[in-house]
């Protein structure tokens, strides 16, 4: 009964260390959050608990003529979690987001396994390094946590303005247009402009829309937030 507490303590830790790196990506809202995080660092230290202890559920006698490789199931769960932490990330034309989310996934991976072997102390040690490297090392790299993101879509009619009009309207606002993408109907005499936006919370999205609603010509505006 001694050893199932011992591997269950290991299973308990490494979730909650888990979890630990979990919370402070769900408060920045990363796609990867808090129960994503918990249940890798589960898994992970379930699977490490397995790989150290189930040779010993085999009641193998000394005479049995068994060969065990244990390592082979955390080494699966190394290669395996690629496949986890390749799905947060996320591409948008030619920007790359998520990259901190699937290296905190690994991470997490590697808390759980840490934990499950009984690696208290260290698996403790790489939690708080962890917490500290998301979160005190964001004030050194340009995240622009205070712009929002948006993708907009409008539909021009007649009589509308030219493009960069609409476009140098939305720049002094305060906003930032790129990728911009644009589609001309000239039997219809309709235009269809797809653009990527930043632009700072003070300005809202309220206003955002109602300045680009009271534009000459626009027909339809459309709204999609970007991670």
């Amino acid at each position: 009964m001694e050893v199932h507490w011992e591997l269950l303590t290991r299973i308990a830790i490494g979730t909650l260390l888990g979890g630990v790196i979990g919370y402070e990506r769900d408060r920045h809202g990363r796609p990867a959050g808090l129960r994503t995080h918990v249940i890798v660092a589960l898994a992970s230290a379930t699977f490490m608990v397995v790989s150290t202890h189930f040779v010993y559920f085999q009641h193998y006698g000394k005479d049995d003529l068994v060969m065990v490789d244990p390592s082979r199931i955390a080494a699966s769960v190394v290669s395996g979690i690629g496949f986890l932490a390749g799905g947060a990330i996320l591409r948008t034309g030619l920007t790359v987001q998520g990259l901190t989310t699937a290296a905190g996934l690994w991470l997490v991976a590697a808390i759980g396994l840490c934990a499950g072997a009984g690696m208290y102390v260290e698996s403790t040690l790489a939690t708080f390094i962890g917490v500290g490297a998301l979160t005190y090392l964001r004030r050194f790299e340009d995240k622009d946590d205070h712009l929002l993101r948006r993708k907009i879509f409008l539909v021009l009619g007649e009589p509308a303005q030219p493009i960069s009009q609409v476009l140098a309207e939305l720049e002094r606002l305060g906003a930032t247009v790129s990728q911009v993408e644009y589609e001309r109907q000239i039997d219809e005499k309709r235009t269809s402009v797809t653009f990527h936006i930043r632009f700072p919370e003070s300005l809202g999205s309220d206003r955002l829309l109602e300045t680009i609603e009271a534009l000459p010509g626009v027909r339809l505006v459309r709204f999609e937030t970007l991670a």
